[in-house]
């Protein structure tokens, strides 16, 4: 049985030597305080997933994935189920997902290059390619059993471990350090339990993670390169505080963990749930919740969906329920978002002023929603579609249909080259399908 634990810390979050430690800790249970959920000011920061001490142990399940999620789709694929042979078939279509695959590390992985940071090049799409073949190697060793793919999974983990010592680049960085470090951090995690993978590689491997991806995610979050916190959209401190939340699960560290789990409540960053989903609608429009992105264009914004469903999975299997948080607020902007990109329909919009540069000084204002990238496609709605009406039995409406609009739900390498079809994992036909 799934225990979520509600409201019931209080405690002083200090950093010390970029590690995150609770000092001051007392636990009772406090009231909640519900923000007023229609503001797009700052909203009053109440915590409403509680902190757990560190000496609680983090749950080692598979990260995003466990192990009843993948005899569910054993048992389905030995039924000869559509969908979720489907999904499977789409995986083992993708060529990063072959045990042939060979991993091409760096030793300094640049985004943000040919700049007056880094005169270098971009080499940031070897990380991209090389971490979504790691994780659909591991998803094909999960369900096949062959070992094969396992090892050509750790082969590719170790090789950038032993290889890539930093991260450079100009504020882009803050890209690489949490867009590939959440998923370098995922796939790790369900390889954790493959006998293959020597001891003391693996903690290597966990070493580099922290060292690499979490110095630089705490270092972003933490300072947002000396602009004002809202600088940044949404997207980069979410990327961040998925790799944050990934990493402390790898790690067993429960205190950077914590860490994403309270700056997502109450961090002053648009990271903050209150803040990336930033107004919720009622009356006529009661169900449907705006991205912060909205007013800035469509790929983003959809790319937000995606990191959320990550995040909020990645605490599920934790105990933590970010899918229920402020009466399902994810579902409001899942809704909102599919709507005006899949179903293309017209959507509210509510003006919204982003202050940024040093200081906040300087501004400026959203009337309406952007169609800039609209209809942006990416494999990002099963996980949010199956969660809310088959374990929450909630309407997803608009979710579902951009469930179909990417039917079977492919993964990096099956959305183009660039970027954007590597930011979120996907492969959600095959391990999010619930009946």
């Amino acid at each position: 049985m799934k225990i979520f634990k509600i409201n019931i810390r209080k405690s002083v979050l200090a950093m010390v030597a970029g590690t995150m430690i609770t000092t001051g800790c007392a636990y009772e249970v406090a009231e909640i305080v519900r923000p007023d959920i229609n503001k797009t000011e700052d909203p009053v920061a109440v915590l409403k997933i509680d902190t757990l001490p560190p000496s609680v142990p983090i749950e080692h399940v598979g990260g995003l994935h466990t192990e009843a999620d993948f005899t569910r789709i054993k048992t389905k694929l030995a039924a000869g189920d559509e969908r979720i042979t489907a999904g499977w078939n789409k995986l083992t279509a993708n060529s990063h997902a072959q045990a042939t695959y060979t991993a091409n590390p760096v030793v300094k992985l640049v985004r943000g290059g040919g700049s007056r940071e880094e005169p270098d090049p971009d080499n940031y799409s070897r990380a991209m390619n090389d971490v979504a073949a790691a994780y659909q190697l591991a998803l094909r060793w999960k369900i096949s059993g062959d070992d094969a793919y396992a090892q050509a999974a750790v082969n590719i983990l170790n090789a950038w471990a032993s290889t890539c010592e930093r991260i450079s680049g100009d504020t882009n960085t803050a890209l690489a350090g949490g867009i590939y470090g959440y998923q370098f951090a995922v796939a790790a995690e369900l390889l954790r339990d493959y006998p293959g993978w020597n001891i003391e590689e693996f903690e290597a491997y966990k070493k580099w993670m922290k060292d690499v991806f979490y110095s630089l995610n705490m270092a972003f979050l933490t300072s947002h390169w000396g602009t004002c916190d809202s600088h940044y959209w949404a997207n980069w401190d979410l990327v961040n505080l998925a790799s944050v939340m990934a990493i402390g699960i790898l790690t067993d560290n429960r205190s950077i963990y914590n860490y994403a789990v309270d700056y997502l409540q109450n961090g002053n960053g648009n990271g903050n749930w209150y803040k990336a989903i930033n107004h919720v609608f009622d009356g006529e429009n009661d169900g449907l919740a705006q991205i912060q992105e909205s007013g800035r264009d469509q790929g983003h914004t959809v790319m937000v969906i995606g990191i959320l469903g990550h995040i909020a999975q990645l605490a599920w299997n934790q105990g933590d329920d970010f899918y229920g948080l402020d009466d399902n607020r994810y579902l409001k902007a899942s809704e909102y978002v599919a709507k005006y990109n899949v179903a293309n329909l017209e959507v509210p919009f509510h003006e919204y002023t982003r202050k940024w540069a040093a200081n906040c000084a300087q501004t400026e204002v959203h009337t309406q929603i952007s169609s800039v990238g609209k209809g942006a496609n990416r494999p990002i709605w099963a996980g949010p579609y199956y969660h809310y009406t088959k374990i929450k039995g909630k309407q997803a409406i608009y979710t579902g249909l951009g469930v179909e609009s990417v039917h079977p739900e492919g993964g990096g390498g099956d959305y183009g080259p660039n970027s954007g079809g590597f930011d979120q994992l996907g492969f959600g036909t095959l391990m999010y399908t619930l009946d």
